[in-house]
Order: C-alpha cells, then sequence, then structure tokens
C-alpha cells in the first residue's frame, strides 16, 4: 500500500474513533460505507470536514456524495491530497 494510502486511511481510523466511537477498528473496511458503519447525514458531513482539514483537501463537499465506499472515499482523498 503507497505511504500516502496509509496516511489517508490512518485519518479515516482515527477520525471515526472520534465521530463513531462505538465502531470496532475491524469494522472499517474499504467495502463499507459510512452508513454501514452506522454514521447519520450529520456523521457523514462531519466525517468529510474532519478528513479534508486533516488531510488539507480543498474539495466541495458535493464531490462525496457519490462516494460508494471507504476504499473510494480513501482513493478520492488521496488524489486530491496536495
Amino acid at each position: 500500500m503507497p505511504a500516502l494510502t496509509t496516511e489517508v486511511w490512518t485519518a479515516v481510523h482515527d477520525v471515526l474513533a472520534t465521530i463513531l466511537p462505538t465502531v470496532r477498528r475491524t469494522e472499517v473496511t474499504g467495502d463499507k460505507h459510512l452508513r454501514d458503519l452506522g454514521a447519520d447525514s450529520v456523521d457523514r458531513v462531519e466525517i468529510i470536514v474532519s478528513l479534508t482539514e486533516r488531510l488539507g483537501v480543498d474539495e466541495p463537499l458535493s464531490t462525496f456524495s457519490s462516494v460508494r465506499d471507504l476504499d473510494e472515499l480513501v482513493a478520492l482523498l488521496a488524489d486530491r491530497r496536495p
């Protein structure tokens, strides 16, 4: 796994641990959507905002509306990372 992708996955795990503390790390897999982990719409916005701020990604929230799963989210964030 490329270092950048590893860094993004680390950020995803850290942010999810803060916003969805009941979700176990083993439940956070690439084929899951944030909804699958129990994130409601407010949680999802908070997660995306936290990730973009942490990773320095300047992208409108609407960009993330079509993301199908965490693998796609990580790839998008890694691609847009400065």
